[in-house]
């Protein structure tokens, strides 16, 4: 295996962190953390800055010969993105909306017009002026008001998911040309420190949003907010103390009612409000029933709830409002199915279309609820047996048109429109790749492996027809993820193809901790099952290279956030399967973090991780935790990224692991850590800044092949 990447800088000593002994001591059992005083979130401290600078220097230095590739890497998937590109006109309400993007434009502009044609266009917003003179721009949510008269605007701009709310008067913006915003076009009203959702009353003036703890970071409280006054006055209509609930807003399919939502891991709350009473009080929508797992929606008297209850792969069921207190009163319009998982619905008037999914693939089911033909049900097909589909933006609940996003892992994005009640669908557009982009020179396969308890894992994966031979020559990346029940279906993504390209097999490995073949499959990859997840993944590795879809001494890997927790462990468990791995935005100090209820997240996710305050939660966490199990063993060769303001991942996660990794890894290979001094959990913003990043791990591994 190679040593390091070819460079002159080899005479650069590695920044050495400075060691603090902290002692902490819980259910009888000793850890000594030496780089705990990294962890004090101190982003504004003098010395964790300077030694985040030095890793900076540091990985810059020992990069500084594949700079050209990074570069090349850069513009070919800059190359590949159309620089002028609008979306699908949608309409909602009385006007159409859509958004285009121009030249070398980071962000889009929104406009909205009276046609689909675009009679009487307005531009509504040009983001590129609101980010200009930042370093970092999110724009979380646009929300017009029910008589189309004001707009929300949510944004961040310090990259920690805090966002300040404006309000923006589009009566006053009717004969403006210019894309310079007046501030006569604004509202007086802001409202700072929030989630960033705004759900509008039915009377237009006001509005309803959730304001974050700005220590925990988790929104623990709803407000009332009426235009004209000043956030001091607005109302608290609602808290909740208990800090394993994520708090979301919603609105009724039908616009009537308003909710607040409360997710936990394994149990769902609701609290509903009249629409149009937005000065009344948030009451149960049905009495709270630990680990019952739901959404609820409303069309007309009936609510549709796709619920956990009685079964574990969830049902869809309806009630009047009368029959919501009483569950056993509620009526069943799908049943619960052992190998179907139903995952979620859309209501429109007089259809409801179910997303639901068999043995890893995902379908989308159109059941007629009104009309001489009520009952009648029947799929929406697509042409590939394995892709990526999901409903897209249908805000008119009148239509009897659905639209729907499709792609595979050869496949570019694609739009559908399908006529409801014939199941006819139309193109409206496919997503362009510039260059010499022909998918018919790729070929993508879905296998199953066979896991070490004898447990099939399903694996997507893609490579170059003309560069590939089953023969164990090819280089191959395999992506990893595998928690919270998120399953990353095999979509397309034009960056891969710098990849695949160059002789790569890129490949997903759906390991247990997703919810690929269903809720079970989510439950054995979670908790004091974690385990599964790690060997699932380690074992997909194995077994493509005994079946030769990769050199055993070319296999690279990559996650984040959560799937970076995968890459730590992996790389504890089976360094010598991997030449590189990519380890971004990553959880490594597991065990530590969910010890600490001041850090966001850590109490939302004790139904995730397990709860180490509990002796058998401890040890079971404790036996994979990254950060906890580094040992005196060669390492592979490893990038690490994060950002300075992450609010999900701390910076100082992967900070302490690579300095317990330099401490501990017996070989020479690169460990290199990159922070972004300006971004958060979810990387560089804007279209292209964001691709320096891809082509930063992407140089890395390709390096690596001729080191």
């Amino acid at each position: 295996m190679p040593t390091s990447l070819p460079t002159s800088n080899n005479t650069i000593t590695a920044p050495i962190a400075e060691k603090i002994p902290h002692e902490m001591v819980i259910h009888q059992h000793q850890r000594v953390d030496n780089y705990y005083w990294m962890r004090d979130d101190q982003r504004n401290d003098e010395k964790v800055i300077a030694h985040l600078n030095e890793e900076n220097s540091y990985a810059d230095a020992m990069l500084v010969e594949q700079k050209p590739l990074q570069t090349l890497l850069f513009n070919e998937l800059k190359a590949r993105i159309v620089k002028d590109d609008n979306t699908v006109p949608a309409k909602d309400g009385k006007y159409w909306y859509h958004s285009e993007i121009n030249g070398e434009q980071e962000f889009s502009r929104y406009y909205r017009a009276t046609s689909f044609a675009g009679d009487n266009k307005m531009l509504l917003l040009d983001v590129n002026e609101r980010a200009k003179g930042h370093d970092f721009y999110d724009l979380a949510d646009i929300s017009i008001s029910p008589n189309d008269e004001i707009m929300s605007i949510s944004e961040d701009t310090d990259s920690r998911r805090i966002y300040s709310i404006s309000f923006k008067n589009l009566a006053k913006t009717k004969a403006r040309e210019s894309s310079i915003d007046t501030d006569n076009e604004y509202l007086t009203d802001i409202l700072l420190e929030t989630e960033g959702q705004v759900v509008w009353a039915n009377d237009n003036k006001t509005v309803f949003y959730v304001k974050k703890d700005l220590d925990t970071l988790l929104g623990t409280q709803v407000y009332r907010h009426k235009l004209g006054t000043a956030q001091a006055d607005d109302v608290l209509v609602y808290q909740e103390d208990d800090h394993s609930f994520y708090m979301s807003l919603d609105k009724s399919r039908d616009e009537s009612q308003l909710y607040i939502c409360l997710h936990a891991t394994e149990s769902t709350h609701y609290l509903v409000l009249d629409a149009e009473q937005p000065d009344g009080e948030f009451i149960d929508l049905f009495p709270y029933q630990e680990q019952h797992e739901f959404h609820a929606d409303k069309m007309g008297e009936h609510y549709y709830l796709v619920t956990n209850y009685k079964a574990k792969n969830f049902r869809l069921m309806k009630a009047t409002a009368k029959q919501l207190g009483d569950i056993d009163n509620w009526q069943e319009v799908i049943a619960h199915r052992n190998n179907v998982l139903l995952e979620g619905i859309e209501l429109f008037k007089r259809f409801i279309v179910i997303t639901e999914r068999e043995h890893g693939q995902i379908r989308f089911i159109v059941h007629t609820t009104h009309g001489e033909n009520a009952g009648q049900q029947y799929p929406l097909l697509f042409d590939d047996p394995c892709y990526f589909a999901c409903l897209d933006d249908n805000p008119e609940p009148n239509s009897t048109m659905a639209r729907l996003y499709y792609s595979s892992l050869t496949t570019p994005g694609s739009l559908f429109e399908f006529d409801l009640a014939t199941g006819q669908r139309k193109l409206l557009k496919q997503q362009k790749v510039l260059g010499a982009f022909d998918k018919e020179h790729y070929q993508s396969e879905r296998i199953f492996i066979t896991a070490r308890d004898g447990i099939e894992v399903p694996v997507s994966l893609v490579y170059r027809q003309d560069s590939f031979k089953k023969d164990g020559t090819n280089p191959l990346l395999q992506y990893g993820y595998g928690a919270y029940g998120i399953t990353i279906d095999p979509n397309f993504s034009s960056e891969i193809f710098s990849l695949l390209d160059r002789g790569f097999v890129y490949v997903i490995a759906h390991v247990r901790g997703s919810e690929m073949l269903g809720r079970q499959w989510y439950e054995n990859g979670k908790m004091a099952n974690k385990q599964n997840s790690f060997n699932d993944f380690i074992d997909v590795t194995k077994a493509l290279i005994a079946q030769g879809y990769g050199a055993k001494d070319k296999i690279f890997a990559s996650g984040g956030s959560a799937g970076g927790l995968l890459m730590g462990a992996v790389v504890n468990q089976a360094p010598e399967l991997y030449l590189g791995v990519g380890v971004h935005v990553p959880f490594l100090d597991v065990l530590t973090t969910m010890l600490d209820e001041s850090i966001p997240l850590t109490t939302n996710e004790y139904d995730e991780w397990g709860n180490p305050n509990e002796p058998h939660a401890y040890q079971n966490i404790l036996a994979y935790s990254p950060y906890d199990n580094i040992s005196a063993q060669p390492y592979p060769n490893i990038l690490v990224t994060t950002g300075l303001h992450d609010s999900q991942v701390q910076y100082f996660e992967p900070m302490k692991w690579v300095a317990k990794m330099r401490e501990f890894k017996s070989d020479n290979n690169l460990l290199l850590f990159k922070t972004d001094m300006d971004a958060g959990h979810g990387g560089a913003s804007g279209r292209f800044k964001s691709l320096n990043d891809k082509a930063l791990e992407m140089s890395f591994f390709i390096s690596l092949l001729s080191a």
